[in-house]
């Protein structure tokens, strides 16, 4: 953004601020496909209380839930439609409706603050229509939409299509705000004492029965209030992503590579419950490998760990022939399995993605196959629901590799899928959807 971005929101009035920077922000997501997160690391240092940041999360969150009632509604209450022009109005719009509905934030505070973001955002001429709408949206609230209705008709058709008896409940989990999940670091400590911990500083929480060193909260809470986490004895990681490190299961001392690492929680889980493991941390890019590091010095597991920056499709780049005894491949996907955490994937995916993924995918699974000893194990792992990415890429690769076998994984995983690998859907078991797969290479 623009220094004149900058200085309007150095001007704004107060609360205003937030209301501007979720509207530039939502803009971003919508119209040029932008992610969530990336336009979130240019907003939120531009707000200095942390209490403003956590509201510009929230109505962000909010409105790309939401999206989908909100278009009816202004699709009804305005004579006009917006223009593409006015990409930034009509977001501020919605995060005021956002404050209403989902929020509720005192209405007379959350009209006053919208109306001036309105102003700060050069659009004083409009300023009487936003407090209009706010106005009537207050009165009227929102007409329910179907949970469909918030996907692109081709994500949506693919789900039905994929999972025909669980779509709905596809649909309607994914929109809602993800738990937040903790790993306990074995290394500092055992379960039972971080939820003594816990409980001593007044955080709910409660243990998993799917897996050994998952923690769900009750209620979201900022790191900082978390007692060990600094020091490494907890990390924020899913449910789902953490039953990684159980169906990879790699025997003590074992050579072991993380084929597309970053950020770092399933490697350092691995090394978290078998610091013996000789693992490289490997990711095609380099700067994500910086947050890989800073996991494994916050929770004491650098020691223990390569880690470097190369493309794990392109062995003869960077492998030195040592077959690795196990393999980690946490592919690159669509992401539909964590849409709760990431609703702006459902805006900047497209149905075209969805085979080019899935070639990479392919392309990774037959790279690190050929790093992988006789006797070895690969988990196949992805965040997606779609079984293009899972069940029909595992099935391909069994039927073309006739020294693979697919190894059974328990109903803690999932869903059994074909034989070939199990599913969690968004919510089960209070975990994101995942897919794992544990192939065998046969000696």
């Amino acid at each position: 953004m623009s220094k004149q971005a900058d200085l309007s929101v150095s001007n704004a009035a107060p609360g205003a601020a937030t209301r501007m920077l979720a509207a530039r922000v939502l803009a971003q997501v919508f119209t040029r496909g932008r992610s969530l997160k990336a336009e979130l690391n240019w907003a939120l240092p531009k707000l200095a209380d942390t209490r403003d940041r956590a509201l510009l999360e929230a109505l962000c969150f909010a409105v790309l839930r939401r999206r989908s009632t909100y278009d009816a509604a202004l699709a009804s209450w305005m004579q006009k439609p917006l223009s593409a022009r006015d990409a930034d109005l009509r977001t501020l719009l919605m995060v005021g409706f956002a404050q209403l509905d989902v929020l509720e934030l005192p209405a007379h505070a959350a009209l006053s603050a919208t109306v001036d973001a309105a102003r700060a955002l050069g659009r004083e001429r409009q300023a009487g229509l936003v407090n209009a709408i706010l106005r009537r949206a207050q009165r009227e609230g929102f007409a329910p939409q179907p949970p469909r209705d918030a996907f692109p008709a081709w994500l949506a058709d693919s789900i039905e299509a994929d999972w025909p008896g669980q779509a709905d409940a596809i649909f309607a989990a994914s929109l809602q705000p993800a738990p937040l999940w903790l790993r306990v670091n074995r290394q500092q400590g055992d379960r039972a004492q971080t939820l003594a911990a816990l409980a001593a500083v007044g955080i709910e929480a409660e243990p998993s029965p799917v897996s050994a060193d998952a923690v769900r909260l009750a209620a979201s809470t900022p790191v900082n209030q978390l007692p060990g986490f600094a020091e490494g004895a907890l990390s924020v990681q899913d449910l789902s992503a953490q039953c990684a490190a159980d169906a990879l299961a790699p025997p003590a001392g074992a050579r072991v590579l993380d084929a597309c690492a970053a950020p770092g929680g399933k490697s350092a889980h691995l090394l978290e419950r078998d610091p013996s493991l000789r693992l490289l941390a490997l990711d095609i890019d380099a700067r994500r490998l910086a947050r890989v590091k800073d996991t494994f010095t916050r929770t004491g597991v650098g020691a223990e760990a390569q880690v470097r920056a190369a493309d794990a499709s392109d062995p003869r780049s960077w492998w030195d022939g040592t077959p690795f005894d196990a393999i980690l491949l946490d592919a690159p996907c669509s992401a539909t399995g964590i849409i709760r955490r990431q609703p702006d994937v459902m805006f900047h995916r497209r149905a075209e993605d969805i085979d080019v993924l899935v070639g990479i995918q392919a392309r990774l699974l037959e790279a690190c196959w050929t790093m992988l000893r006789p006797g070895g194990v690969l988990v196949y792992a992805t965040c997606s629901i779609l079984r293009a990415e899972n069940v029909d890429q595992v099935q391909a690769f069994l039927k073309w590799h006739a020294d693979s076998t697919a190894d059974a994984l328990d109903d803690g995983f999932g869903m059994d899928c074909a034989g070939v690998g199990r599913q969690r859907l968004p919510g089960d078991d209070g975990g994101d959807g995942f897919f794992y797969a544990r192939l065998l290479k046969n000696a």
